[in-house]
């Protein structure tokens, strides 16, 4: 580990994901250490109750290391099973979902640190939102670095956004991917913290589109786990769900997110904005229903008005324009919301 330069602590590799994982397990072993307070039972795709805002003017930083890692390439056998997992399409540009995987170790590093309010174990992934100006490519060098800040009251604790950014040598400084993860930390204390926006969930119309639907499985979670490098026990184990309060385990909420943007393939500009608030979590096994509500402003891309894709089937819409309001829900129990999001061009 090198000494930190402009902030960040420079590691010679992306950390291993799983050793992270045993790192902030340790303080629920005796002998090896107390537990941060504030973690809690949950974990990513967890049911959230409450909207997270996307950082923005007069964030706060957070006590705790940042770290980067320069000149990741991305292996293409692992970017090929990610595709394979998601239905994401594997070609010479990487998904604008992918990046997360690849940095996401260096966020369960920050909450490992010194001075994070609240512990890794536990953590509810709530909101992502991700901004590409150009799409990433296979053989492309990625410096990659990830903060925290942004500190907020959500009614079940407090809300923290986990900043990752992603510059390209060979073209300077310039951040090409940004994302923003909010992460909350269930019973952390809060006072004094502004308050977290309101749950676009909570707020998710009934959407005009017909749905596609899509069967996940044990065997789709437990491949992108291995995939992602992201094998939580809550979605790869029943005992281990359990142990953390749910019935079954459960998908991802990045699969998800991963999914629904399969469905709109070949309609993703290049330069991009897609966020996702996470909602119910998709229990295991189920079929879900995604929708694609198009903004009434413009014409489509092709003309049709319609969007189809990995997802399977074909997606009417409800109207034309530039913009996306994506869903997901149970396809048993239509009022159960999975996820909602945005995709739309990034001006």
């Amino acid at each position: 580990m090198a000494a930190a330069t402009n902030g960040y602590t420079k590691l010679a590799a992306v950390p291993d994901l799983m050793g992270e994982y045993r790192a902030a397990l340790g303080g629920l072993v005796p002998g090896l250490g107390a537990l941060k307070k504030g973690s809690g039972a949950g974990g990513s795709g967890a049911r959230s109750g409450g909207g997270a805002g996307a950082g923005g003017a007069g964030a706060r930083e957070i006590p705790a290391e940042r770290f980067e890692v320069h000149g990741v390439v991305p292996d293409t056998a692992h970017l090929a099973e990610y595709c394979r997992t998601t239905g994401l399409r594997f070609g010479e540009e990487l998904p604008a979902t992918y990046p997360y995987v690849l940095a996401f170790p260096l966020a369960i590093k920050v909450m490992n640190s010194k001075g994070f309010p609240f512990g890794a174990v536990g953590v509810v992934h709530l909101t992502n939102a991700i901004e590409q100006t150009r799409p990433l490519h296979v053989g492309e060098a990625l410096d990659i670095r990830v903060r925290a800040e942004n500190p907020r009251a959500h009614r079940a604790g407090m809300l923290i956004d986990m900043v990752t950014e992603v510059t390209i040598p060979a073209e300077g400084d310039e951040v090409v991917w940004r994302q923003v993860s909010g992460f909350l930390g269930k019973g952390a204390k809060t006072e004094g913290l502004p308050a977290a926006a309101d749950s676009a969930v909570k707020a998710a119309g009934e959407p005009a589109a017909n749905p596609a639907f899509v069967r996940v499985t044990q065997d789709t979670i437990s491949a992108y786990a291995e995939a992602s490098g992201d094998k939580n026990p809550i979605h790869v184990s029943k005992v281990g769900a359990k142990a953390f309060g749910f019935p079954s385990t459960i998908a991802h909420g990045m699969w998800s997110a991963a999914a629904m943007l399969a469905g709109m393939e070949g309609l993703v500009p290049e330069a991009a904005r897609f966020e996702v608030e996470f909602g119910n979590p998709v229990r295991l096994p189920s079929k879900v229903a995604f929708t694609a509500d198009r903004d009434a402003d413009g014409a489509g891309a092709d003309g049709s008005g319609a969007a189809g894709g990995s997802t399977g089937g074909s997606t009417a819409v409800s109207a034309t324009g530039s913009g996306w309001g994506l869903q997901l829900r149970s396809a048993k129990k239509p009022e159960v919301v999975h996820a909602v999001g945005r995709l739309e061009p990034l001006s």
